[in-house]
This record gives C-alpha cells, structure tokens and sequence, in this order.
C-alpha cells in the first residue's frame, strides 16, 4: 500500500520575546522598541523525516517539551513549517484538542453538523450517520442539550465519536486512551482498530510506551525537537525506557540503606530507584503475603510526596524469581489519567483472581512522573509473594480449568483385504 503520509526534513522555528513584550504602539514607543525584537530563536522541530502507508499506525513517543504537539499540528495543518515538506493523501482527522470547536450555545446536534460539514461531509450524509453518532457518544438523551451544560466528559466523547464517523484517510490522535471512562476507552480502542484495518493512516501521540508496542507498526521517539530514534515499535521503547532508567538513576539521591516494616532492606540504585520526590513508605498484601491461585489479592501503597505532586502514575508489577513479567499494569492504562499526590496517602490495587502457578513471585511498585521520563520512587524484588496451588502446572498461569471427556467411540478393527 502506498504512502498516505510523507514527511521530509522537517522543521519548525519559533522566537522567544521578553516577558514584559508590549502590547500596544504607546507600550512599544516608552520602551523604546527594545522589546518588541525576540530575545532568543528556537527550533521545536528539526531534521524530522517519516513515512506511514495506509493500513498502519505510526506512534510518536518523548518526553513533555520535545515537539509531539508540534508535529501534530504542522500535519494537521494547524501550523506550518518553516522548512522541510509534508505531503498527505486523502482527507485528514484529527483529534487534538477535543471539543474545541464546539459553541457552547449550540445543542449537540447542531455542533455535530457544523463540526462534521467542516471535516468535509455533506448535510445529507451527516444525517444519515447522525444516529450512529450519538449512539457511540452515548448521548442520546443529551444531544438537543446546549453544549454549556455538558460536562467535560461528555464534549470529549461528542467530539471523538464525530472524528472517527467522517471516514478520514488519516487520523492524527493525540492521548485517545483519555476520553471517557474505562469502558468507552475500549470502545475507541476497538474503533481506532476497525478504521486501521479499513486502510486509514494513522499517527497517535502517546506517553504511555506499552500502548504504542501494543498498537503500533512504527515508533518514533522525539527527543527536544530531533529524531532519537525511528523503527520497529518493539526496538524504539526499548531505548526510550532505557533512557527513562538512567534519567532515574541519574536523579536517584544518594541515602543509607532503610528497612522496610517487613525488615526488607531498600538500597538505591540497586533494588530502589527514583528521584524520592514522592516515596513509598509502606506495601501490604491483603488477605496476606502466601494465597492460593486464583484467590483475591489487594495491593496497598502507602505513599508521601513533600512538597505535593501535581499528578503521577502508579505502577504494580508481579515477576518472577528470574525477573520474568508475568503481569504489568498502571494507573494510566486503567484509564485514570491524574492522581494527585497529597502529603500523605494510599493507593489500593484490586485483583479479583490472581492466576498464577505455584511458586514464588515478586511484586514490585513504582511512582512514575505523569510522563513517564523518570520514577519518583520504584522498589524492584523487595515484597515477595508465595502463591500455591493444588493443581501442578509447567506454566505460569494456572486459570480454572476441567476436562470433559465429550464423545468416545471404540475403534473398530477392519477387515483384511
């Protein structure tokens, strides 16, 4: 399949002015034109070249600063570059800044003429898919309503069922996994999944770098506007995490050894990891440390963050004894974007089954920066987990299980020839 999106050196500069710029001629005038010049130039993208064919997703991963947006908008054409070119073929989506363009005056309805008419349908086929509209957004008994009274929730879901029913060639994505709640993260999942095997295009921005392996055909790793690295998904978070460890290590600060309630030892840079700007300062299994397989297990996190943290992500993680992952989850992917860290505070993970095969297992936590470019604190091998189970099992997982023996039939002897 040919190529829906072609990027070729491209680049974006942008001047920096002083922080007291004057606003008007007289403001200009007193300060004797100094201080309308820029005082410093700046290039948010450089030397940037890309491809994505038809049918495939290209995921763009980097820390906050290092020109994601940038590129989205200088393909969404919001923006436009200052060297380097851009072809895209076919009509573009693009979900960016969710809602934006709604008036808050209008019903739901007329926002979703107006918003889909400007993406290129025409009336009559906007009111033909009206209905499948509304019913992926879930607003059915909210569509005449002025958009003023929608919640937040509600415009991000209007606007993302929109995008993705104006059958777009390409589609720029920007965080997609935020709207909504949990069940209908899913339904954009499925949804984004469907339009990609239907041939379209697809170019998401993404902090979260299992979602891009997962997802994607291609990585694209931006480090302060250049190309770090661009590749199979697989290769290029590698060394994005990679680079995310030693930035942790980098900031982790030097401390005696401390002894956990359980008499664990943590020692940093060598089971304990972070920057310590939030600290986790106790772990609890509940109902216990040893369960059966399949049994409920609870993980407690006590935590304290001086000063408070705007926002973080935890993580929970089981390994085994080899450092093999037998499960990885965080707070992001479970589709809660903010966690604000108090003074002090828990967090609480719920596993309804943990089904595991005997043995001996580790679980280890982490406090991540709401980007995932360093750990505030991660603790590696120190909470061991006894799991047992009555069945044996040469695997790792051990889930309910029965044989059945359905039909049998005595095989006959047949007549010699």
């Amino acid at each position: 399949m040919r190529d829906a999106i072609l990027v070729e050196n491209l680049g974006k500069h942008f001047n920096r002015y002083h922080v007291t710029k004057p606003f008007t001629i007289m403001e200009a005038v007193l300060s004797g034109l100094q201080r309308i010049k820029p005082v410093e130039h700046f290039w948010a993208l450089r030397g940037v070249s890309f491809t994505v064919e038809g049918g495939k997703m290209l995921g763009v991963i980097g820390h906050n600063g290092a020109g994601k947006s940038t590129l989205l908008q200088l393909l969404g054409k919001v923006a436009h570059p200052t060297e380097g070119r851009i072809k895209m073929r076919g009509r573009v989506g693009a979900l960016l800044d969710l809602g934006a363009g709604f008036h808050g005056d209008l019903t739901g309805r007329d926002n979703l003429f107006v918003t889909a008419i400007v993406a290129g349908l025409r009336r009559q086929e906007v009111a033909y898919r009206l209905d499948r509209i509304v019913k992926f957004a879930e607003l059915e008994g909210f569509i005449d309503n002025p958009v003023r009274t929608y919640s937040s929730g509600m415009m991000m879901r209007l606007a993302f069922s929109i995008a993705v029913h104006t059958d777009p060639d390409i589609l720029l994505v920007d965080e997609f996994l935020s709207v909504g709640d949990l069940s209908f993260q899913v339904k954009c999942l499925n949804r984004i999944t469907e339009m990609k095997e239907q041939g379209c295009a697809i170019v998401l921005v993404s902090h979260d770098v299992s979602q891009v392996e997962r997802l994607c055909d291609r990585a694209l790793w931006l480090k302060q506007g250049t190309v770090m690295a661009y590749g199979e998904p697989e290769v290029v978070a590698g060394q994005y995490t990679s680079e995310m460890r030693s930035q942790t290590q980098h900031r982790t600060p030097h401390r005696p050894p401390q002894l956990t309630r359980t008499g664990a030892q943590l020692q940093v840079n060598q089971n304990r990891f972070g920057s310590l700007e939030a600290e986790i300062i106790d772990v609890r299994f509940l109902p216990k440390s040893a369960i059966e397989s399949g049994d409920r297990l609870q993980v407690e996190i006590d935590y304290r963050a001086q000063p408070t943290v705007d926002s973080a992500i935890f993580s929970v993680a089981v390994s085994q004894e080899d450092s093999k992952p037998c499960l990885d989850v965080n707070s992001l992917e479970a589709g809660i974007p903010y966690i604000p860290l108090q003074e002090k505070g828990t967090i609480r993970l719920t596993l309804d089954r943990l089904d595991l095969s005997s043995g001996q297992y580790f679980v280890n936590v982490g406090i991540y920066k709401q980007d995932w470019s360093y750990a505030y604190d991660y603790h590696w091998h120190v909470y061991p987990l006894t799991v047992d189970s009555k069945t044996p099992s040469k695997g790792i997982l051990q889930p309910p299980m029965r044989w059945e023996v359905v039909s049998s039939k005595t095989p006959q002897l047949l007549p010699p020839r």
